[in-house]
């Protein structure tokens, strides 16, 4: 299943679910670039997407106001719709209306393939970027063990080129793999300092000892964070 956390309150663009893409609102965008991998259900605290949800045929589940990050709204969601502990629950951000199917399909193999192994609490993807584009703190940067695990995610440039050039950063996309199981022990933990001083909420799973399987996909999609970021993708997708 894959379910598109969707909260109205954003600091740096105000509603931006509802931003509309060629008439359409990028939260239904994003449904509909996944749809036919798998059933989609949006996940919102705002009556206004619920509505917006069945208006163009998709499941919605109302979620509180006060959750701290998506994964603790899509969890509230798998709750309320029952979901059993071995299915892999796939979480697309709904400011990702450009996600490319095969990214999302990479996610869920990833999922399938190691969910059984110790320690492992989700899988997520990243693509290559360039020096300058690791400059952007929007873009956050991780790196990853010889076998593919995370080690850790920033959103300062990482890792530091000491004495030469750098140029194959990976830069992480936000979607997650998990299992009901996994996400049960995830919102099971105590949030953590280094989530918050980086307002990242997959370092909290680091920070237990649990891990993260990534894997390289090429994309040329990204988070739209800002209203100059939808201006970017518009120009880069539509033009």
């Amino acid at each position: 299943m894959i379910i598109i956390p969707a909260r109205i309150g954003s600091s740096r663009f105000p509603s931006k679910v509802l931003a509309e893409i060629m008439g359409i609102p990028m939260v239904i965008r994003t449904a509909q670039a996944v749809a036919s991998l798998d059933t989609v259900v949006i996940a919102t605290d705002a009556p206004e997407v619920m509505e917006l949800a069945r208006e163009y045929g998709f499941k919605a589940v109302l979620t509180s106001a006060e959750h701290r990050s998506g994964t603790e709204r899509i969890y509230e969601a798998a709750r309320i719709l029952g979901l059993p502990e071995d299915e892999i629950i796939l979480n697309v951000q709904g400011d990702e209306p450009f996600i490319e199917k095969e990214v999302v399909e990479a996610v869920y193999q990833l999922t399938k393939g190691r969910a059984d192994e110790p320690a492992f609490m989700a899988a997520s993807a990243y693509k290559i970027v360039s020096n300058p584009e690791a400059d952007d703190p929007n873009l956050v940067k991780v790196v990853t063990d010889e076998a593919g695990w995370a080690l850790y995610f920033s959103r300062a440039k990482i890792p530091y080129p000491r004495d030469h050039h750098f140029d194959r950063y990976k830069g992480h996309l936000g979607i997650y793999g998990y299992t009901m199981a996994s996400l049960e022990r995830y919102n099971a933990l105590a949030h953590t300092e280094l989530e918050e001083i980086e307002k990242l909420e997959q370092l909290r799973i680091l920070a237990h000892g649990y891990r993260i399987a990534m894997v390289e996909v090429e994309t040329e999609s990204f988070g739209i964070d800002t209203p100059e970021d939808l201006q970017r993708a518009l120009r880069r997708h539509l033009l």
